[in-house]
């Protein structure tokens, strides 16, 4: 398995604990958690960082964050060492390592034809989707919790329960991408300049693509470089597949194209209320993904949903929007700026069936917009 990264979602795991015979971590989502992967207390740095994390286990209750730690030495849990050490701390017993081989702290090296195992102690902070937003290795063992709650006390306040209004049923999912990949796409679209978008519609039978700057006014680069394109998939099947899967009980396996898109100020960009699916052509696409690119450098721009409330999305730059191409949305005029966004529509295997069947419909002058099925 590849390193976890921060925007990864923590894998899921169920072993024994001090509190459970078999703790099912998913059941702490809703909360910011910690989770310190630390192998054994047989080592007095350890002992350190779990006698540190006690002695601010009151600032961190006050916080409502959660301890939890990762031992994978029987010792520890026969010699109840732990529990003297950081009474507040839930432990995890890892024994098999299964779990930390599963956040990429564990792994199997060979010197001189011996097989043996290195672990890298670190600390793992989530958020209550149960995504990773920071990794803290070991650096100063002293300093070590004291920089995982002044990391926790840096992050905006948790909002306040309140009573829940119509909403659209889309996906926010943040730290897809992070803001140094964010840039590289708007330069790879500044390098181009991109070209008029349209859109497609069903005329006598056919997909057609069409340009009415009444309608749509807006500029895309798409993206063909196979590598770019590998990359990014690898990295929404990582980081989006997942909260797909969970949030709608559907699995990702294919996208259409990926595109950066640049609405412009200047010249008038928006993109009146439409749906994605309504052409033969399109019918396979079953999720949309806008992922804006610079949040904070334009005004107006809102993704917006206009069947359910006049709430407007926007999220934070590298935050994926996802949602169904049947649902009615629109993308509001800018006002000051330039709002650049990664667009892309996803399907399953099925779906990529009934794209092959319906390709014969696309017209030949509109194919280069939807890509040719794989």
């Amino acid at each position: 398995m590849p390193l976890l990264e921060i925007g990864d979602p923590a894998p899921w795991f169920s072993v024994p604990s001090t509190n459970n015979p078999l703790f099912h971590f998913q059941t702490v989502g809703g909360r910011r958690v910690v989770l310190f992967f630390f192998g054994s207390a047989a080592f007095e740095q350890i002992q350190v960082i779990l006698k540190s994390f006690q002695e601010l286990s009151e600032e961190f209750q006050i916080l409502q964050v959660p301890r939890f730690g990762v031992s994978v030495d029987a010792a520890d849990k026969e010699q109840n060492r732990l529990t003297t050490i950081a009474a507040s701390f839930i432990f995890f017993w890892d024994l098999d390592k299964t779990v930390s081989h599963q956040y990429g702290v564990c792994r199997d090296v060979e010197q001189n034809g011996t097989v043996g195992v290195h672990y890298a102690p670190q600390t793992f902070v989530l958020n209550e989707n149960l995504q990773i937003i920071n990794i803290f290795p070991i650096a100063e063992p002293h300093q070590h919790a004291r920089q995982v709650l002044d990391f926790i006390k840096n992050l905006p306040p948790i909002e306040e329960a309140r009573a829940a209004t119509r909403h659209a049923p889309v996906l926010v999912i943040p730290n897809v991408l992070d803001k140094v990949f964010c840039r590289s796409l708007i330069d790879i679209y500044k390098a181009d300049g991109g070209s008029p978008s349209g859109f497609m519609r069903q005329i006598e039978g056919k997909t057609v693509g069409l340009h009415d700057d009444n309608f749509k006014k807006r500029r895309d680069f798409f993206i063909k470089d196979p590598e770019l394109q590998r990359q990014l998939s690898a990295i929404i099947f990582r980081r989006v597949r997942p909260e797909v899967e969970k949030a709608f009980q559907f699995t990702i396996t294919r996208f259409e194209r990926y595109l950066i898109s640049c609405y412009d100020a200047e010249s008038g960009g928006y993109f009146q209320p439409h749906r994605d699916n309504t052409s033969k052509g399109t019918l396979h696409r079953r999720f949309a993904m806008t992922l804006n690119l610079n949040v904070g450098e334009y005004t107006g721009g809102f993704l917006r949903f206009p069947e359910y409330a006049p709430h407007a999305y926007k999220g934070d730059s590298g935050t994926a929007i996802i949602f169904s191409c049947s649902l009615l949305h629109e993308a509001t005029s800018m006002i000051s700026g330039q709002r650049f966004a990664l667009l892309s529509f996803f399907y399953g295997e099925e779906d990529a069936e009934v794209r092959k069947a319906n390709f014969k419909y696309v017209a030949a002058d509109s194919d280069s917009r939807i890509g040719e099925p794989a």
